[in-house]
């Protein structure tokens, strides 16, 4: 249920309920029944809210599909977080590839 997945994502952000609500500009009722599926049909506008907040593809919210069928585990999840987080702030692929050869160089030469 949406509800499910809006407090799943929620709680592994750390993001309390009052929060959440404020960030998204939305009724932190609402919110609140939707998280208890009182409510169960939220709009495409509330959901695009709360998805910008949580920093997740409204799919997600509307869906639980797991990708190529597996279930993600939660440091998949966290993966997933950090890559989208470090896309949107301007840093590639690249960068973060760059940063851990420079780190594992820097280890090497401190270890010998």
């Amino acid at each position: 249920m949406i509800g499910n997945r809006i407090q799943h994502y929620r709680k592994q952000k750390r993001i309390s309920l009052t929060e959440l609500a404020n960030r998204a500009g939305v009724a932190k009722s609402y919110l609140s029944s939707m998280e208890r599926n009182i409510q169960k049909n939220p709009s495409i506008e509330f959901l695009h809210k709360i998805a910008a907040v949580l920093n997740v593809e409204v799919e997600a919210l509307i869906h639980d599909v797991p990708l190529y069928g597996y279930q993600l585990s939660s440091n998949d999840l966290e993966w997933l977080q950090f890559a989208r987080e470090a896309s949107s702030a301007g840093i590639s692929i690249h960068d973060v590839r760059h940063y851990v050869e420079k780190c594992k160089l820097i280890e090497q030469t401190t270890e010998g």
